[in-house]
């Protein structure tokens, strides 16, 4: 009997055993990373990923114009090194360029400058997936196809921009890590300040490389590979994964060949489609580049590189759980955004300056506003942390204001608005404006009291047991106060009167 244990609705479907076969996939990853140069791979022309303009940032070298010369960029090799290092990858004594020759209509030369057997970086470990190299490119240009298909522009501002490749060991089997690590590698890239790595400007694209393996005589003999290029969102990774899966084993169980292939993804389809047959390394005729020498790595200052690496997402992570004793889904919004990270760490130790025993409370409220308010106003507002006119001690202190009863929910949430768009203190603010909340029952009483005598109705409710009806005259009492009261003060303020009356 045909058993098969397929999930469709979560991201892994990828253990079937049909007729006594197990099928399981093998996935490996390559992705390609834009870095964030001020000037392209081998020539002067501007970087710049944010053009609209086409054809601007061009010159004879990335046009590939006769008898040009390429000129390494520095920066660029040294920011592959920078990764290499922090992935734990191996860095050689000497590296090379070589030609990569394929024809397509964004290649302006016929041939890519890129490597091949000497690569900046050999190894590394990312996620528990050991990587296979790390290499230095650069990029094509990009074509703009016509609605009615009848022709293509081409654009060369992208051609010859630096391009890092990471090639990664078929190491993953499920959608579900391949995201993950496509995920922490563009977090890497952006907290070493290398790449945007943006997916939706084509700054970071992914290549699928996805078989279905068998288990003969205890022995995994892999499948047939097949490769999806240049997939452009997280979405689309899992999507394009799991397609193929279903894909190869429905020809397995036919009893057909799985080609080896190249294929893209199809957004609209949801679905792979077919691009062409799948070249080796030898159908591109690699090499050595003649116009550039070979390249000694110790020319570049190692040390100074690996000291520039900052704390990187995981081991901030771990940091985090165990010094503010937040809990992890909160660490991971934290750490997901170097910006946000460091402006919660600095807003941390603001807040421990002022008040140690009540830290670890206030750390916490810290964390859910951070995580919650301030970002959904940034959003709304569509201006990053650096554009925010919130300042770390500003923030401290309103938590301060929060954790000390001195300002309801409602009124922090809306100072908090005017904080991140104008800026100010929050005590000058609270001032101003006269929101400080009123906690002193006296000064609470006659409020109270003048609430009870306007809503008879909501009395007689109470004392049919009605619970709600003390929330509504809170609630009232909150209107008449504009929201300064405490509505925990209130709250028990008219519980006591009720009783009595």
């Amino acid at each position: 009997m045909n058993t098969c244990y397929i999930l469709l609705c979560g991201s892994s479907l990828f253990s079937c055993t049909i007729v006594g076969m197990k099928y399981e996939s093998t996935i490996g990853l390559e992705i390609h990373a834009e870095l964030k140069t001020r000037t392209k791979m081998f020539c002067d022309s501007l970087n710049n990923p944010d053009e609209k303009e086409p054809n601007v940032n061009v010159c004879p070298i990335c046009l590939a114009h006769p008898g040009t010369l390429p000129v390494m960029n520095k920066k660029a090799v040294e920011a592959v090194i920078k990764v290499g290092m922090a992935l734990h990858g191996d860095i050689p004594a000497k590296s090379k360029f070589d030609r990569k020759n394929y024809f397509y209509p964004d290649l302006p030369k016929g041939y890519q400058i890129s490597q091949y057997d000497v690569p900046l970086v050999f190894g590394g470990v990312l996620n528990g997936v050991q990587l296979t190299r790390i290499h230095l490119e650069e990029d094509t240009g990009r074509l703009l196809h016509a609605e009615d298909k009848k022709y293509s522009l081409v654009d060369f501002n992208r051609a010859g921009v630096p391009l890092m490749e990471l090639v990664t060991e078929p190491d993953m089997k499920t959608a579900e890590e391949a995201v993950a690590f496509a995920r922490e590698l563009q977090m890497i890239l952006r907290y070493l300040g290398v790449s945007d790595a943006d997916m939706e400007k084509g700054q970071m694209r992914v290549e699928a490389n996805v078989s279905l393996g068998t288990m003969v005589d205890g022995k995994k003999v892999l499948g047939t590979k097949v490769e999806v290029k240049n997939i452009n969102s997280f979405k689309a990774v899992a999507g394009a994964i799991e397609y193929e899966f279903r894909r190869q084993k429905s020809l397995l169980d036919d009893g057909e060949n799985i080609a080896q292939e190249t294929r893209g993804w199809d957004e609209h389809k949801q679905a792979t489609v077919s691009q062409r047959s799948k070249e080796e390394a030898h159908d591109y005729r690699y090499f050595p580049e003649p116009d550039l020498p070979p390249l000694d790595i110790s020319v570049f200052d190692l040390h100074t590189i690996q000291k520039s690496i900052p704390e990187l997402p995981q081991a901030k992570r771990v940091r985090f759980i165990k010094e503010y004793g937040l809990s992890p889904d909160v660490v991971d919004v934290l750490v997901s955004d170097r910006e946000h990270a460091t402006f919660f760490e600095n807003s941390a130790s603001e807040l421990s300056s002022h008040d140690k025993e009540n830290f670890s409370k206030e750390v916490v409220l810290l964390g859910s506003y951070l995580n919650a308010d301030v970002r959904g106003i940034l959003i709304e507002q569509r201006i990053t942390f650096s554009e925010m006119k919130l300042t770390p001690e500003n923030f401290s202190d309103l938590i301060e204001l929060i954790s000390h009863d001195k300002v309801s929910s409602r009124t922090a949430k809306d100072l908090l608005r005017e904080m991140v768009i104008q800026g100010g203190d929050p005590n000058t603010l609270l001032t101003d404006k006269g929101l400080e909340q009123v906690s002193d029952e006296v000064a609470l009483g006659e409020t109270v009291s003048h609430i009870i005598e306007a809503n008879p109705d909501a009395v007689a409710d109470f004392k049919k047991g009605k619970e709600n009806a003390v929330q509504f005259l809170v609630g009232k009492a909150m209107g008449v106060l504009k929201g300064a009261g405490n509505p925990q003060v209130l709250r028990k303020l008219f519980e006591e009167e009720l009783k009595k009356s």
